[in-house]
């Protein structure tokens, strides 16, 4: 073996320390850039973090710890801890409510959606002309005011109104549409149907255009006709659209008050007390605790929809918005 010289040794000794210095100088930029980064996106994140903060979080705690007490505006507040819970709970008007809710979700909600995925499937088959009319027509009703709507329909359904004048041309009616309990929730359920139209029907078309054409004309070569396009192709590429659709149209149908606070005030016999309007009734109403009442009803409503909303991504698993 030949030796190292000391000449070769304290130049090989020279050599590694320039060449971990000149390591660490390469290192050192990726690692200051990767910090600049994370701040960068703190900083873009931290107003949104700061408004919910403040609307949002601090709220619903100060909500919860008012909850305890019984709040009059004749006397000082007193800490009575979960009894409000227990009243509410025990209360066969709040049940009765959450049917009502749910009702009505599952009557707006599945319809819609449907009707929707149909308007959106034939605009996307128009020329651009006729696609621009039918989108603006279609909504039309999403800048209607709810009350509004609501006054438009009470007048239809009366007996000598628009809807049981067709019927009779089938020999069939008048039907007292708003005062059968029967037949109240489901004459409610068509305006928030039509008011619901416009919005829902964009978003599916947005995703519908983002499909590729030549999904179809494979399918339609095979001999599949629209309906097995729709359910192997429409459907399945559409998931996280209708899962977004629906848990956003579910949780806003259970939390509908003006339509049946303006067409039936809640009857006939509570069959459109929906939850909203049943804690708005309570606000209202000439008890004492009213406020603490209305406020904990309010708190047991938004448990409810987070469950409802946690059981359906449970039940439906959105695709990876990523590839990988």
């Amino acid at each position: 073996m030949s030796e190292i010289t000391p000449t070769e040794a304290i130049t090989g000794q020279v050599a590694g320390v320039s060449l971990g210095l000149s390591r660490g100088r390469a290192s050192n930029p990726r690692v200051a850039t990767h910090l600049r980064d994370n701040r960068t996106a703190y900083l873009m994140i931290a107003p949104m973090v700061i408004l919910l903060s403040i609307f949002v979080l601090w709220p619903l705690i100060y909500a919860i710890y008012l909850s305890g007490f019984q709040i009059s505006f004749y006397k000082g507040a007193e800490f009575v801890g979960l009894k409000f819970y227990q009243d509410v709970l025990e209360d066969p008007k709040f049940w009765n409510s959450l049917r009502v809710g749910i009702s009505f979700a599952a009557m707006v909600v599945p319809a819609g959606m449907v009707i929707s995925l149909l308007l959106a499937s034939f605009i996307k088959t128009l020329s651009r002309k006729l696609a621009g009319f039918m989108k603006v027509t279609v909504y039309v009703p999403a800048v209607i005011s709810t009350v509004v709507a609501s006054v438009l329909f009470l007048f239809m359904y009366q007996d000598q109104g628009v809807v049981n004048w067709f019927l009779s041309l089938v020999n069939a009616g008048p039907v007292a549409w708003l005062n059968n309990p029967g037949t109240a929730l489901p004459a409610i359920a068509v305006p928030a149907i039509w008011l619901g139209l416009g919005i829902t029907t964009l978003i599916m078309l947005a995703g519908l255009l983002d499909i590729p054409d030549s999904y179809y004309e494979s399918a339609e070569l095979d001999g599949a006709g629209f309906f097995k396009r729709t359910w192997y192709i429409t459907i399945p590429l559409l998931k996280n659209i209708l899962l977004y659709l629906f848990v956003t149209g579910f949780t806003g149908a259970l939390q509908m008050l003006d339509l049946p606070l303006v067409m039936t005030n809640g009857g006939p016999v509570n069959a459109t007390t929906t939850p909203n309007l049943f804690i708005f009734n309570n606000f209202r109403g000439a008890t004492p605790y009213a406020t603490s009442y209305s406020l904990t009803t309010a708190l047991l409503l938004f448990v409810v929809l987070g469950a409802i909303s946690v059981l359906v991504f449970r039940l439906i698993n959105s695709d990876k918005s990523v590839d990988g």
